[in-house]
């Protein structure tokens, strides 16, 4: 392949719900443009975009896939998304690094909530999005049905370049209105034959021509006043419409297909090269000090690594995009976030597993290179002479967790080392070795993103494991005012140690300040802040400690000891062992020693005093909560109300967007569990649902009752 500049560069990703057809499509258009002799097809496992082990095992999409074609002098980069939710990831991270959205759709169904889903991103991000609507030749195929959905949720914006004559088993002709002519195809699909358009679809087309060309015409004056002299425009003159309406999004084009055919893919990817923006004309990146990058190839090399892939036989593989400069074999990069010096010893543009020597890529281009040492997914390298550094990918929160732990726990470090490779190839996994829950917790995407996971570790590494129920980061708080002393004495020869502490605990909350007076069983103290700490707690929440003391009854070199020992008790709760948080702690007296006060005296003082007074503060168990957004076919919502209320879910609002409907709902964590799995089963799959951490509250009463008795029996047990 010979070596493109930046001005003869497109970047496609090719997005679209599960069953859309990305990777047929995919494969007829690597046939068509010849860097492929025959077609794979999905259900034999022998495509080019899903090539991995784990993707032949089931039959669905795991990893975005780069290739390359060329066209009509142009270099298609195209990045093959996964069309699941639990897989989003890629669909998140092609969507940056790209600059126009293919979105497939499925004749059959029409605009899904994984429609939905990636058009919200390729929205977020403002990238020119053309619709694909695909299977036109299966039996229940409705390209009619399924323009009118687009238009009713994307509104007049969605503008059909191209309908079929006949849908399901008859599709073999397409009237395509910007070029005004029929094509035709044979059984076999590929090369059509260009026909004048029948006198039968005249009518039809031309209303659709009309609206085509008043679409391409409104996104430029100078069209406009062309438009409104001549009445019409040229085809070049469409084509100039159609690619500034795609760089305003204000034309979102409708083209037809069948890619398991191979019907319509030649004409697809003829108007992607004639209608796609270049990278030259896209709107251009910054880096993380907020400086526009020019995509210049004369300039220092900076290429930023979206993505990496372990393969047997090679290792490590990692794709970029050159942000600016030009990028040479034999170059010396360094890694803007680890520091360490790279070698590009080859580049490669990639079609899948198939990979092709190149010399060099030209900024906006995508390629690979192999085995550089110490490169991770999200690190921009640099030429000597600039800093770029790119942080631009905002990758979907979690929604699924599970403890994870190797079957011999013998095996537990290799387990680590292989969690940390499978997440520098997928940064949606999320890796935590929790010391609070005593579990590694693997959170991601969905049910089948971990069913993956599991399949690959097992089969690929060998290596056996299991997935356990995560347990829950309880917090615990005190809801009232209490009082407690304690003194530590021991003497048993040569020095002794001696420390006593009296401290009130209470509830913090942010502005209510100490109070002056204290009562307790009709004893009244009176409280003089001398010094307030406000401690941020890593788990969370505060603890502020206030010295009171008066008259020197506590010297203050003790304080921190003090302190300590609160903190100390502070990280194993007395109610389940939990963290507890939000304490406001004043010690307003004690007493001490001259020569057997030290600060192991006054920790192990404070520490029990302050166990003993959050005993008697009402002590009560949080639950973390989060907000939960789920996006469902309006079919369904009577029953995905019920569920989330037997999740003891506060509903906190319901409405429409863009054909989907939305619960809005504030969740504990505990009830999230099977969440993914439930909601697929209750919806057969046409849901999404988004999570955040939103706040720490209160338990119910009756589940505080049961989690004590579940962490005592879990006490006795530990004794036996």
């Amino acid at each position: 392949m010979k070596v493109y500049q930046t001005n003869e560069i497109k970047n496609i990703a090719i997005i679209g719900g599960s069953g859309s057809g990305k990777t047929t499509l995919s494969e007829a258009m690597l046939y068509e443009s010849g860097v492929i002799k025959r077609r794979g097809s999905v259900d034999n496992g022998n495509t080019v975009c899903d090539y991995f082990p784990v993707e032949k095992e089931y039959g669905y999409s795991v990893f975005s896939t780069i290739f390359s074609v060329e066209w009509n002098n142009k270099k298609l980069n195209f990045i093959d998304t996964p069309g699941s939710d639990d897989f989003a990831g890629g669909a998140v991270s092609a969507l940056h690094v790209t600059d126009t959205a293919l979105m497939v759709l499925n004749a059959q169904y029409g605009v899904e909530v994984g429609t939905i889903n990636l058009f919200r991103y390729a929205e977020n991000l403002h990238k020119p999005l053309i619709f694909l609507i695909n299977q036109l030749d299966k039996e229940n195929a409705d390209f009619d049905k399924v323009l009118v959905q687009l238009k009713e949720t994307y509104g007049n914006k969605v503008v059909a370049v191209q309908y079929p004559v006949h849908t399901g088993q008859h599709f073999h002709q397409m009237i395509d209105v910007l070029k005004m002519k029929m094509y035709q195809w044979k059984p076999e699909g590929g090369v059509p034959g260009i026909l004048d358009i029948p006198a039968s679809e005249i009518k039809k087309a031309e209303e659709l021509h009309n609206i085509l060309v008043e679409a391409a015409a409104e996104n430029d004056e100078v069209l406009m006043e062309k438009y409104f002299e001549a009445g019409s425009l040229t085809e070049d003159e469409m084509r100039e419409g159609i690619r500034k309406g795609l760089l305003l999004r204000g034309m979102f084009p409708v083209i037809c297909a069948s890619a398991g055919k191979d019907m319509g893919v030649r004409r697809l990817m003829e108007f992607i090269g004639n209608n796609v923006p270049t990278v030259k004309e896209m709107p251009l990146y910054k880096n993380t000090e907020g400086k526009e990058i020019k995509v210049d190839p004369t300039l220092p090399a900076s290429i930023f690594v979206f993505k990496t892939t372990v393969e047997p036989h090679i290792g490590r593989v990692s794709y970029f995009k050159v942000m600016s400069g030009t990028v040479k074999i034999g170059d010396d990069l360094l890694n803007e976030d680890r520091g360490s010096k790279e070698r590009i010893s080859q580049l490669f543009v990639v079609a899948g597993q198939n990979r092709m020597e190149v010399s060099e890529l030209s900024a906006g281009d995508i390629g690979a290179t192999v085995k550089l040492k110490d490169v991770q997914t999200g690190n921009t390298l640099n030429a000597k002479g600039v800093d770029n550094k790119f942080d631009f990918i905002v990758y979907p929160n979690s929604k699924y967790r599970r403890a994870i732990k190797a079957v011999n726990e013998a095996d537990s470090e290799k387990l680590m080392e292989i969690l940390n490779r499978m997440r520098a190839e997928d940064p949606t996994w999320v890796v935590e070795q929790s010391k609070e829950l005593k579990q590694v917790i693997l959170s991601g995407q969905g049910e089948f993103h971990l069913k993956t996971l599991k399949w690959r570790i097992e089969n690929n590494d060998k290596l056996m494991i299991e997935f356990l129920e995560p347990k829950i980061p309880y917090r615990e708080t005190i809801t009232k005012a209490a009082r407690a002393d304690y003194r530590h004495k021991k003497q048993s020869g040569g020095a002794g140690q001696f420390g006593e502490v009296h401290l009130i605990v209470e509830p913090y909350q942010e502005g209510v300040p100490v109070s002056e007076v204290y009562r307790f069983n009709g004893q009244e103290f009176k409280i003089q802040a001398r010094d307030i700490q406000e401690i941020s707690l890593e788990w969370g929440g505060k603890l502020v400690f206030v010295n009171a003391i008066v008259g020197g009854s506590i010297d203050a070199r003790f304080l921190p000891a003090i302190l300590k020992g609160i903190m100390g008790r502070m990280e194993q709760g007395p109610l389940t062992g939990s963290y507890a948080r939000d304490v406001r702690v004043i010690v307003y007296d004690g007493k001490m020693h001259p020569v057997d006060s030290n600060e192991i005296s006054f920790m192990l003082a404070g520490r029990n005093a302050f166990s003993e007074a959050f005993k008697n503060a009402g002590p009560k168990i949080l639950e973390p909560i989060y907000d939960v957004e789920v996006s469902l076919p309006s079919e369904y919502m009577g029953d995905a109300m019920g569920d989330l209320q037997g999740r003891r879910a506060m509903i906190m609002g319901m409405n429409s967007e863009k054909g989907y409907e939305k619960i809005i709902a504030k969740v504990p964590l505990k009830e999230m569990s099977n969440y993914s799995t439930s909601l697929s089963s209750i919806t057969g799959g046409r849901a999404s649902f988004t999570m955040k951490f939103a706040s720490y509250e209160l338990v119910p009463t009756d589940v505080q009752e049961k989690l004590l008795k579940e962490y005592e029996a879990q006490q006795e047990t530990e004794k036996d």
